[in-house]
């Protein structure tokens, strides 16, 4: 039975994708990766966060060009069917799959790990090649030569051992066993690698530097396969009733293309629509709790630009460093968030960051409650919306420089996060008479609704007047909302105080 030669298991696996009730067609990739074959430019590294399809593109590519069966069938309704080229590569190449994230039941040691596939490819090779069973080979290089033949490399989670941290004094070592198998070798007619991390700090001298790539971060060519676009969404919604595109988009939107076209998180798409429910689907694998883990290397930095973000305000930073592949510190705010990026932690688009959408705004706000994070944690964890912000004025915050309405709800924000729960927030949202800066609508019957109206160098008597005489109040009515509390904070940034009245309206 073969392991990696010629097997059936992409084959396998994309059948179910096609006849999956969400399966949205990403084929029109193969033209585009068919017209490396056999070019110097064979060797393509596309590198995305974990659940952005890519082991989905790279079955597909695994069953459009095996040459061991007839996958026509699969490929005939699909858009690559359309291209001049469709039948050029269809079925024609030996096709080699290596998953790099199997570790041998032998032991935990490289060489078990190594020998695990090694042996795989040699095995296939001498079932596939019955005249080179006897043969002494000193490597798979010089057994895959023998055959005269041409390969496809389809290698999915080339990165396991450095986003999991193993053998990390063997890195070198797994870098030569790729470079021996790889590079100018004649027999290879197109490598396809896939993973999370770049290689690009490896891709000098001898290593991986025959590959090129396309990350989170330098995508001009490739982004559009990877995530679901705004059309593909509005067509997945079609097949449901129960969500509509505005919820999704809530929730799982909020990537860009390097041409600004906006991504979805595919995952959690498919599984929000195959629940009938809106929720964080985001599942933690290779780091601890991610956000934090990057957060913590640089913590008196970017303190100040999470609390924008996660009051919907973007961080403008230039990111010229991508992080990569072992890379074992990170030493500045710009490789915090490179790695973060590149990790689909953060969204990034023409030198803007953002926290791209309500899924990863959950995982921020946990963060947030960390012990790392000081005042700022004891406040997110035990707030209470209107105490607080009757009290606010009293606090000192290390993160306050601020003498705006803008920058003062960020300080607003970490009150309510912790409210979220029984609150669903919105702000600047219209409402009677003009937009208020802060709705509060109350989850629970015995809750009050809270209107707050934000000021600076003003009073709080002057936010409490425009809330009344804007009529800002009319909203929460309407939603029969029967207690309703008036919140005027204002920042007097000669003082340095915060000054807060709460009104309960008539």
């Amino acid at each position: 039975m073969a392991i990696c030669l010629n097997t059936k298991s992409a084959y396998k696996d994309f059948n179910m994708l096609v006849h999956d009730r969400y399966f949205v067609d990403k084929s029109a990739i193969i033209e585009a990766v068919s017209a490396r074959i056999n070019t110097k430019n064979r060797y393509l590294c596309i590198t995305k966060p974990r659940r952005f399809g890519k082991t989905s593109v790279l079955n597909m590519l695994g069953a459009y060009y095996c040459k061991a069966y007839d996958s026509s069938e699969l490929f005939d309704g699909l858009d690559i069917s359309r291209t001049d080229t469709y039948t050029q590569h269809l079925n024609k190449y030996n096709v080699i799959n290596l998953c790099l994230n199997s570790l041998s039941d032998k032991g935990n040691t490289y060489e078990d790990y190594i020998n695990l596939t090694k042996n795989a490819i040699r095995r296939d090779l001498a079932r596939c090649y019955p005249e080179l069973k006897d043969e002494e080979f000193d490597s798979i290089s010089e057994m895959l030569s023998a055959t005269d033949d041409e390969f496809v490399f389809i290698i999915d989670e080339w990165d396991y051992i450095f986003s999991h941290v193993l053998y990390p004094e063997h890195y070198s070592d797994f870098l030569e066993f790729l470079r021996n198998l790889l590079k100018d070798r004649p027999y290879v007619a197109l490598a396809y690698m896939t993973g999370v991390l770049p290689i690009k700090k490896y891709s000098t001298g001898s290593a991986l530097n025959m590959f090129r790539e396309y990350t989170m971060l330098n995508d001009p060519f490739f982004n559009d396969f990877f995530g679901f676009t705004e059309a593909e969404v509005e067509m997945l919604c079609q097949r449901q009733t129960a969500l509509t595109i505005g919820e999704i988009s809530d929730w799982y939107n909020g990537y860009q293309t390097r041409n600004g076209t906006r991504l979805y998180n595919p995952r959690s798409v498919v599984c929000a629509l195959e629940d009938s429910v809106c929720q964080s689907y985001w599942t933690r694998t290779g780091k601890m709790d991610e956000v934090l883990f990057f957060l913590k290397y640089n913590i008196g930095e970017v303190r100040d630009d999470v609390i924008k973000m996660v009051n919907d305000m973007p961080v403008i930073l230039n990111i010229a460093e991508e992080y990569s592949a072992g890379q074992e510190t990170i030493s500045s705010r710009e490789e915090i968030y490179s790695a973060m990026i590149i990790y689909g932690l953060l969204s990034y688009h023409d030198g803007t960051i953002k926290i791209p959408n309500k899924e990863l705004m959950l995982e921020f706000q946990k963060a947030l409650k960390d012990d790392d994070f000081g005042y700022v944690a004891e406040l997110v964890r035990n707030s209470v919306v209107a105490s607080y912000l009757h009290n606010i004025h009293n606090s000192e915050l290390p993160i306050l420089k601020y003498n705006d309405e803008n920058s003062l709800s960020c300080v607003v924000t970490l009150a309510y996060l912790s409210a979220r729960n029984k609150y669903r927030i919105e702000r600047e949202e219209k409402s009677g008479k003009g937009f208020v800066d802060f709705l509060f609508y109350p989850r629970q019957k015995n809750l009050p609704g809270i209107i707050l109206e934000l000021k600076a160098d003003k009073t709080p008597d002057d936010a409490i007047a425009q809330i009344k005489e804007k009529e800002y109040s009319e909203k929460l009515k309407k939603e029969n909302v029967s207690s309703i509390l008036a919140v005027g904070l204002n920042y007097d940034a000669t003082k340095k105080e915060h000054q807060c009245i709460i009104e309960l309206l008539d």
